[in-house]
């Protein structure tokens, strides 16, 4: 991976290359910050302290959708461990060797080796393919606008459901694509197509808003449940028992937990990067130097 690459890298050029130690990521948005904070927690082959890490947050704060009190906690976490925090960039262009980005009425273009692009989800090709078939629109991220009763508008036996529906919640906004979404979403559907088959309906479908979380590192997280906020340590702690607690029989929430407790006292996070095809000799200056390093 391209995490990976940047590492043989810098154990090989030892600081000499300022422009392999600068990792960029934006923007900040709950469930983004996931690889960013565990900076500290990840063991690389090189002092991970000689990174400069940039978060690039094209609005004016970082996890806009939580309270500002929490996106200003999330915010502190990430300075207390090293990344620094850049709001309002908006990036303009990416390539494979650096970032550029507007920043109030300066463009600035910051030449980096390792890029983690966040940026948001993109819905299926099928969700186009759907909305040409039904002469139905999609919105920029492929979302197909639907009914109250999650179908499309003009077919009430074509249901979309998750990441692929733009439905707008009780507040007018589009639901977040998360997990939570979906969930409830299929469980609605179930239920009216059962009803159907009764010749029976059901009222539109209510998104149950259960709250927000965003885990920030090791020991920090935040949380909005509506009725009670968190930060840090006891955040961490409510994300792991709502994620521990929401799997289902008993024996697959005591193997994860002890695949938690192991990882968090060795610190392996070892499923934590994804391998490319790209090889090494293609992005690391020397190629008989590195050759050996590079290998899986």
């Amino acid at each position: 991976s391209s995490a990976e690459l940047a590492s043989v890298s810098l154990v090989k050029l030892d600081r000499k290359e300022s422009l392999l130690q600068r990792n960029d990521r934006c923007p900040g948005e709950p469930g983004n910050l996931i690889v960013v904070g565990r900076r500290n927690d990840c063991r690389w082959t090189f002092d991970p302290n000689t990174a400069r890490i940039l978060l690039l947050e094209g609005g004016d704060c970082i996890l806009s959708s939580l309270p500002k009190k929490l996106s200003d906690s999330a915010a502190v976490s990430l300075k207390r461990m090293g990344v620094k925090v850049m709001t309002g960039a908006k990036v303009i262009d990416v390539n494979k060797h650096a970032v550029t980005f507007q920043r109030g009425d300066k463009t600035e273009r910051i030449e980096t080796r390792t890029i983690l692009w966040a940026a948001g989800v993109q819905g299926s090709p099928l969700g186009r393919v759907l909305a040409q078939k039904t002469g139905t629109v999609v919105d920029k991220q492929g979302r197909i606008t639907v009914r109250g009763d999650l179908t499309i508008p003009g077919h009430s036996e074509l249901f979309v459901i998750g990441d692929l529906a733009r439905f707008e919640s009780q507040g007018g906004k589009p639901l977040p694509g998360v997990a939570q979404t979906a969930m409830q979403q299929g469980s609605y559907t179930a239920k009216l197509i059962t009803a159907r088959l009764r010749g029976k309906s059901l009222p539109p479908f209510r998104y149950n808003d259960r709250g927000s979380m965003a885990v920030i590192g090791r020991y920090a997280a935040v949380a909005d449940l509506g009725w009670l906020q968190l930060s840090g340590i006891p955040a961490r702690i409510i994300w792991l028992l709502i994620h521990l607690f929401s799997l289902v029989q008993m024996q697959n929430r005591v193997l994860v937990l002890m695949q938690w407790t192991w990882s968090f006292l060795t610190r392996n996070r070892s499923a934590l990067l994804i391998p490319e095809a790209e090889s090494a000799d293609a992005a690391t200056p020397d190629k008989n130097s590195h050759e050996s390093s590079a290998k899986p």
